[in-house]
């Protein structure tokens, strides 16, 4: 899957949406270059990156790192479908992975994520069976925003 990095207006948009504050702690599924977790770790949340490319960990680091941020995020090099990687402390996920990917990553997120814990994803939804809670659009994107719902 070819790395597209999430645009900043469309970072501050998924942020705002997920009504991120300094009491979150958000995972970027496929963090890329790390961008959304650091945004969020500039808003005080805490942030977790997952991504299976070397390069672009490098990246997110050294972008936490000129943020001066690297108390508030960790970036894991790993597959965003291996367990050993948990998600189970966020309280707000984000993803711009492809609509296959986010409904394959589905099951996951109901299973292992809190009920509350809020999930936006950039320009792709989740299929028909879970529809969002709200879309917005920022510049020529849309955003979609769930609810991971009581059990």
């Amino acid at each position: 899957m070819p790395f597209v990095p999430t645009t900043e207006p469309v970072v501050d948009g998924m942020l705002a949406l997920a009504k991120v504050t300094k009491d979150d702690v958000v995972y970027d599924l496929g963090c890329g270059d790390g961008r959304i977790v650091v945004a969020a770790a500039k808003l005080g949340a805490r942030g977790v990156g997952i991504d299976i490319d070397p390069a672009r960990i490098a990246e997110a680091n050294a972008r936490a790192k000129s943020a001066g941020v690297t108390d508030k995020v960790k970036f894991i090099l790993g597959d965003i479908f291996d367990t050993k990687h948990s998600i189970a402390d966020a309280t707000v996920v984000t993803l711009f992975l492809y609509p296959s990917v986010n409904e394959r990553l589905k099951p996951r997120l109901l299973r292992e994520l809190k009920p509350g814990t809020r999930v936006v994803s950039n320009s792709f939804a989740m299929g028909n069976d879970w529809p969002p809670e709200q879309t917005k659009q920022v510049t020529s994107f849309i955003i979609y925003l769930w609810t991971i719902p009581k059990r």
